[in-house]
């Protein structure tokens, strides 16, 4: 099967060209309700990249989705959101385009220059979290979020002063705090998911660190995220939640803890053990033990004897 060419939305307007929508009111920020989006106009396999912020909520009622590891099946709102240039990818579905319900918020990048959100908006990790790992809202939270996205299709939709900006601005940073609040919410309602990928996490690490990974280097986030199929940032994100501690740190701590039970249960020189580890040279290995213990690999072996 030939693999299709992503098409490059740079515009919002491109996205309302591509779906047939009327003309956006405003060339930098758009709300479009779901109901009008035909996906029958874009073929099944198509990949689409946008060039600015994408924030959907949906609701598709009778319709199992993929969260994480395990399937689920939700009658509650679905929220997923996207940073600029990141891939979508659309596969037809079996069902009316009726059953679609919901908004779409797209926001460009230079609507935020020079605002305090052009920056802090990097710090929502969700940005970055693949579409299995979306938000589910409660009923409450639904009517939350639905209604601050009318009050911005409300803003732009009348006559743009002074003020507009700001005010838009403002119930956008508002939008992005409860997606926050609620992601944490749902790291703690579905903790016996969460925690599977704790331990899967867990067993991951043991058999990198029990099989032979002399030259294969330390483990990635990146790469023991995609052995999880969950992103870095949703694993670290439900780390920090669950254990207080971020995927780079578990991974370290779970170094040093080998590395201890070496230290004081084997004869293994310094730089066999660094080796052994993952470490290219001993002198990285020297230095990370010691960051993290405050004592050196050979001063804390000593402390057994």
């Amino acid at each position: 099967m030939e693999k299709k060419t992503p098409i490059r939305l740079k515009t919002i307007n491109d996205f309302h060209k591509l779906w047939c929508l009327p003309k956006p009111e405003h060339p930098l920020i758009s709300v479009i309700d779901y109901k009008l989006i035909n996906h029958s106009l874009v073929d099944s396999g198509q990949s689409i990249i946008l060039d600015y912020y994408s924030i959907a909520i949906k609701r598709d009622l009778g319709v199992k989705l993929i969260y994480g590891q395990e399937s689920f099946d939700f009658d509650e709102g679905l929220m997923f959101f996207m940073a600029p240039n990141q891939v979508l990818r659309v596969e037809k579905e079996e069902r009316n385009r009726i059953d679609h319900d919901g908004w779409i918020l797209l926001i460009h990048p230079d609507f935020l220059w020079n605002t305090p959100l052009a920056k802090t908006i990097k710090k929502y990790e969700y940005f970055n979290y693949a579409m299995h790992e979306a938000l589910f809202l409660s009923e409450k939270e639904e009517v939350t979020i639905i209604n601050l996205i009318g009050n911005i299709q409300q803003e732009y939709h009348a006559n743009i002063d002074k003020y507009s900006q700001n005010i838009i601005i403002s119930q956008t940073e508002t939008l992005l705090n409860y997606a926050e609040r609620f992601y944490q919410r749902q790291f703690i309602t579905r903790r016996i998911t969460n925690h599977k990928i704790l331990e899967s996490l867990e067993v991951l690490l043991d058999a990198y660190f029990t099989n032979e990974v002399a030259g294969k280097g330390l483990p990635s986030v990146a790469s023991i995220a995609e052995r999880l199929n969950i992103s870095p940032g949703y694993m670290s994100s439900m780390l920090k939640t669950l254990t207080g501690q971020s995927a780079q740190q578990h991974i370290q701590n779970k170094i040093i803890e080998i590395a201890k039970a070496k230290l004081s249960t084997t004869n293994h020189s310094v730089s066999e053990i660094a080796y052994a580890l993952g470490f290219e040279h001993s002198q990285s290995f020297n230095k990370f033990f010691k960051t993290k213990t405050k004592v050196s690999p050979l001063e804390f072996r000593v402390s057994f004897n």
